[in-house]
C-alpha cells in the first residue's frame, strides 16, 4: 500500500511538473510570438529611417524573422524540459543530411546575397528572367517575387536568377522603340516617310537627342518595309509604341497610303 501511495505521489508530482512545463512553454510561445512581431516592427522602422534599399530591407526582414522564430522554438523546447544540448547535437548530426536535402535552398540563399550585393535589379523594376516577365514585387531570402502584367504572382528561385540571364528593362532611363511599317509596292516611299516624320515630330514623348531614324528597311515578297527607330524615356515605351501604331494606321488611310497583304502572282503557261 505504501508503494502504491509513493507511486501515486510520484505520478502526481511528475504530472504537476509536466503541467508546469507545458504552461511555461505555452507562455513562452505566445509571449515570444508577440516579442518577435514587436522586434520585426522595430527593425523595419529602423531600416525605414535609415532609408535602406527596399530589396535589402525585404531580405533582412525575412532573415531576422526566420532567425527569431528558430530561437523561439529552441526556447519552447527548453521549457518543456528537453535538453537543448542534446537537441543541438541531434540537429548537428542531422545537419549534413538536411543540408544535402536543402542544397537548392542554400544555393538560393547565396543567390539572394549576390543579388543584394551587385543589385542587378531592385523592387519596382520590370525584368525578364527564366522565361518570365514582370515587375519585381519583393526580394526574399530564397525567392524573388514578380508580378506580371496580367497580375499573376511568380516566385523565382534566387539561385537560378543569380546564375542565369536577366534583362532589366528599367535599368536605363532611355529606351529605343522599333517599328517595321509595311506599305504596298508602287506607293510613294517619300510620301510615307513624310507622314511618319510629321507624327514623330508632333509627339513630345519622342526625344530629339538621340534623333529618330527612318529608312527603307526591306523589299519583301509582298511589301516595302520601312524601319523606324525612336528614343523615349523608359516609362513612355509602351504608351508610345501602341499610340504610334494607331496614328500610323489612321494617317496612312487619310493620305491614301495602302497597307499590303500577302500576294501570289500566277503566270499561265501558253500552249
Amino acid at each position: 500500500m505504501e508503494q502504491f501511495n509513493q507511486l501515486w505521489e510520484n505520478l502526481i508530482s511528475s504530472g504537476i511538473n509536466l503541467g508546469k512545463s507545458i504552461i511555461a512553454a505555452l507562455v513562452i510561445y505566445f509571449v515570444g510570438r508577440y516579442v518577435v512581431k514587436l522586434i520585426n516592427k522595430l527593425i523595419k522602422k529602423m531600416m525605414e529611417r535609415r532609408k535602406l534599399d527596399p530589396a535589402v530591407e525585404s531580405f533582412l526582414s525575412s532573415l531576422v524573422n526566420i532567425t527569431l522564430t528558430i530561437l523561439l522554438i529552441i526556447a519552447v523546447i527548453s521549457a518543456l524540459g528537453i535538453e537543448t544540448t542534446s537537441f543541438a547535437a541531434l540537429l548537428a548530426s542531422a545537419g549534413v543530411a538536411i543540408g544535402m536535402a536543402l542544397s537548392g535552398n542554400l544555393q538560393n540563399f547565396a543567390g539572394g546575397l549576390i543579388i543584394l550585393l551587385f543589385k542587378p535589379y531592385k523592387i519596382g523594376d520590370f525584368v525578364e528572367t527564366q522565361g518570365k516577365i514582370g515587375s519585381v514585387k519583393e526580394i526574399q531570402i530564397f525567392h524573388t517575387i514578380l508580378t506580371t502584367a496580367d497580375n499573376k504572382t511568380i516566385f523565382i528561385p534566387n539561385g537560378s536568377i543569380s546564375s542565369g540571364v536577366l534583362t532589366n528593362f528599367s535599368d536605363q532611363d532611355l529606351r529605343r522603340v522599333d517599328w517595321s511599317i509595311c506599305i504596298e509596292y508602287g506607293e510613294d516611299y517619300e510620301k510615307a516617310k513624310a507622314v511618319i516624320e510629321e507624327l514623330l515630330n508632333a509627339d513630345k514623348r519622342v526625344l530629339k537627342t538621340p534623333a529618330y531614324f527612318i529608312a527603307l528597311g526591306e523589299l519583301a515578297a509582298s511589301s516595302v518595309n520601312i524601319t523606324i527607330r525612336a528614343w523615349v524615356k523608359s516609362t513612355d515605351y509602351w504608351d508610345l509604341f501602341f499610340d504610334f501604331n494607331k496614328n500610323i494606321y489612321s494617317e496612312f488611310n487619310k493620305n491614301g497610303i495602302g497597307f499590303p497583304f500577302p500576294q501570289i502572282t500566277v503566270h499561265q503557261a501558253k500552249n
